[in-house]
């Protein structure tokens, strides 16, 4: 499966009444329609300068790790409706001792496409290799600089070197493994141009994706600098360079048209929250779901999710503003 067609798919349909009665029909018939996000456990190896995890006071509220029982469990109740399994969502993954058993329970459920995000620097080629033979589809990597001075600045406590043999790690397997890494670079105004020389310190066989996202407040971060306006003007223009750039290499380049604005709305979002699905050891999908005890199915009765579903066909794109938000990204496939 194809997730980034599917993306594309999703916003080359504009109804948002098609999308809510595809939704029903899926959750009706008991298909695959949800993105599960889990993180098996609530910590990072990492200071990186636009996370959350600078603030100490929350970090102190991040505690938990699964056990393998529970993550049965949790398999057993949503990943027969999982369309696509995202292991890592606000948290560091291969902190957690049995990833690759996490990678198999999604391959024992047949969920279609399974991912992982990190930021890599727990990663060596012999963990990435064990991961891929699990199962794993794709590795979404964070990346906040391009050098090793802006990277190590803006991610601390990560080692440039140990980042790059990931991806040395990653073009020599995929000499043997059918598997996909995309980048997710977060930019602000002081690391946004050097993406330009991306290629000069990237094997371009080395990844499949570039996601290019504006930095966003995401609580009270070191980094708090959230003003783009000096980068507005040039932000096509290199962009641009990038993406061809990028065509070189056949690299898919995820990335908005123009930086967006607070009031910028995304359309194509509306089924969002209708289809993200986060779980970790303090939440699972929606508040009072006592997943050790109840099935998916039953909770969703009580809830009347279905009717939910249905009744957003009915509703105004204005009705559904509260998911406007969410970023508009266009996918550039070469």
């Amino acid at each position: 499966m194809d997730v980034y067609k599917l993306l594309q798919l999703n916003r080359k349909i504009k109804s948002h009444r098609i999308k809510f009665f595809g939704l029903w029909f899926l959750h009706t018939f008991k298909r695959r329609y949800l993105a599960v996000n889990l993180d098996p456990v609530m910590a990072c190896n990492l200071r990186c300068k636009m996370c959350y995890f600078t603030d100490a006071d929350f970090v102190k509220t991040l505690k938990g790790q699964f056990k393998k029982e529970e993550l049965d469990r949790v398999a057993n109740v949503i990943f027969k409706r999982a369309l696509k399994l995202q292991i890592g969502c606000g948290t560091e993954p291969t902190l957690y001792k049995n990833l690759e058993h996490i990678v198999a329970l999604g391959k024992q459920y047949k969920v279609p496409y399974i991912s992982l995000t990190t930021n890599a620097n727990l990663l060596d080629e012999a963990k990435i290799e064990s991961l891929i033979k699990a199962g794993l589809n794709e590795f979404t990597i964070s990346l906040h600089g391009v050098t090793k001075e802006s990277y190590e600045d803006f991610m601390k406590k990560a080692s440039y070197e140990k980042f790059q043999n990931a991806f040395k790690a990653f073009a020599k397997l995929k000499q043997q493994y059918d598997f996909k890494v995309r980048i997710n670079y977060t930019f602000n105004k002081d690391n946004f141009y050097e993406l330009t020389e991306l290629f000069a310190h990237f094997d371009g066989s080395s990844f499949d994706i570039l996601q290019i996202r504006p930095i966003r407040k995401i609580g009270n971060t070191e980094y708090n600098d959230f003003d783009l306006d000096a980068i507005r003007d040039d932000y096509p223009s290199v962009l641009e360079t990038i993406k061809n750039n990028c065509k070189k290499h056949n690299i898919t380049v995820l990335a908005s048209d123009s930086i967006p604005k607070t009031k910028d709305s995304n359309q194509s979002s509306f089924i969002f929250d209708y289809t993200f699905c986060y779980v970790s050891p303090n939440k699972f999908w929606k508040p009072n779901f006592n997943w050790k005890e109840e099935s998916f199915d039953d909770f969703s009765k009580k809830i009347k999710w279905s009717k939910q579903l249905w009744s957003n066909i009915f509703k105004s794109k204005k009705q559904l503003k509260s998911m406007s938000n969410r970023l508009n990204y266009e996918i550039d496939f070469n």
